[in-house]
């Protein structure tokens, strides 16, 4: 198994990565950002992406994204294959484009919003801390990238202030770089007042 940075080689793989990540938000039942194989071969040729290889079988991806004129720095579509799952890799991957991330783009703050724990735990490891959505970026093409997710309602009536996503941010400017450990209990707490305070709202 290897883990490297991928380029324009890679772009064969472009269609099974955007069904791998399809698949896995519809057995989640979470809300993902839709990507086009173009999309994703445009990451790979700018050496903007992390790919897991097993051989030639397409094994894991992540790619990065470029916000607020290079400000802030994404770390998106973590995915890792069925096939695959449950030893360890989307750790790997996850590491491998952080430090990609760092390297490339040093000046940069990396975020993240998401609805997975384990995605969580991983950033925490990392350095990222919890943050509310007004401290990552406010590029606007950033927030109509989530147009295609199914909870894209909750995030526009609450003037993309919060959502069923977590904001987490790793700012190399932090120089107490502590990172904060999220427990599960309390994460799967929060998440449940969140759910249930939209519900009510839709019942309105």
């Amino acid at each position: 198994m290897e883990v490297i940075i991928a380029n324009e080689s890679h772009s064969k793989y472009a269609e099974i990565i955007c069904e791998t990540i399809a698949e896995s938000a519809a057995v989640r039942g979470t809300g993902i950002a839709r990507r086009t194989p173009e999309y994703i071969t445009k990451k790979m040729v700018n050496g903007n992406a992390v790919i897991a290889l097993d051989g030639d079988k397409f094994a894991g991806f992540c790619y990065i994204e470029l916000w607020g004129h290079g400000k802030f720095v994404a770390n998106s579509g973590l995915i890792v294959h069925p096939d695959y799952r449950g030893a360890g890799l989307a750790k790997k991957i996850k590491h491998k484009v952080f430090k990609h991330s760092r390297t490339k783009f040093p000046d940069a703050k990396v975020f993240s919003i998401t609805t997975g724990l384990a995605v969580m735990k991983m950033n925490t490891d990392l350095g990222y801390k919890p943050v509310p959505f007004s401290e990552l970026t406010d590029d606007p093409t950033f927030w109509d990238g989530c147009q295609t997710c199914k909870n894209y309602d909750v995030l526009t009536r609450t003037n993309r202030k919060m959502c069923l996503c977590t904001g987490m941010l790793y700012d190399p400017n932090d120089k107490s770089k502590e990172p904060i450990k999220i427990k599960e209990k309390v994460f799967n707490r929060l998440k449940q007042i969140k759910e249930t305070m939209f519900l009510k709202k839709d019942k309105k």
